[in-house]
């Protein structure tokens, strides 16, 4: 019975402490719209952090590419594109980055940071933080 307890408890502390993590699975809400558009996958990778695209809510865009991409990322399909890339833990917020808007096909800098446990901030810039959007992600789970 006390080992039990122990497992219960772990497990608690476990998954407490794994959602206190930008790490993971998030819905991506446009800021426009309010509509769902993307599941985007956030992990870590040299000690940064890069999101890509899993998977693309509307069927009729599962099959779209990046036309106006610039570099290596025209035309690549969105499904699979790693869209935030390079951000670095700055206490609680990840800046010094940047995020990919496929549907303008621009980069613009970038800052996140957790709202609660299941609400990402994603904010994409240019020059200073003053100018540009906002949108808020959803955990996946």
């Amino acid at each position: 019975m006390k080992n039990v307890f122990l497992l219960i408890v772990t497990l608690f502390i476990t998954s407490t402490y794994a959602q206190k993590t930008v790490i993971g699975k998030w819905k991506s809400i446009d800021d426009e719209t309010g509509k769902a558009l993307a599941i985007v996958e956030i992990y870590e990778e040299n000690n940064k952090i890069y999101g890509r695209v899993i998977e693309i809510l509307n069927p009729k865009n599962k099959n779209r590419t990046c036309e106006s991409c610039p570099g290596e990322d025209k035309d690549k399909p969105i499904l699979g594109l790693t869209v935030i890339k390079g951000l670095k833990k700055d206490g609680k917020e990840y800046n010094g980055g940047k995020i990919l808007d496929p549907k303008h096909g621009k980069f613009y800098k970038c800052y996140i940071n957790l709202e609660s446990d299941d609400k990402l901030k994603v904010r994409g810039y240019i020059g200073i933080s003053l100018f540009g959007r906002t949108q808020y992600w959803h955990r996946v789970k």
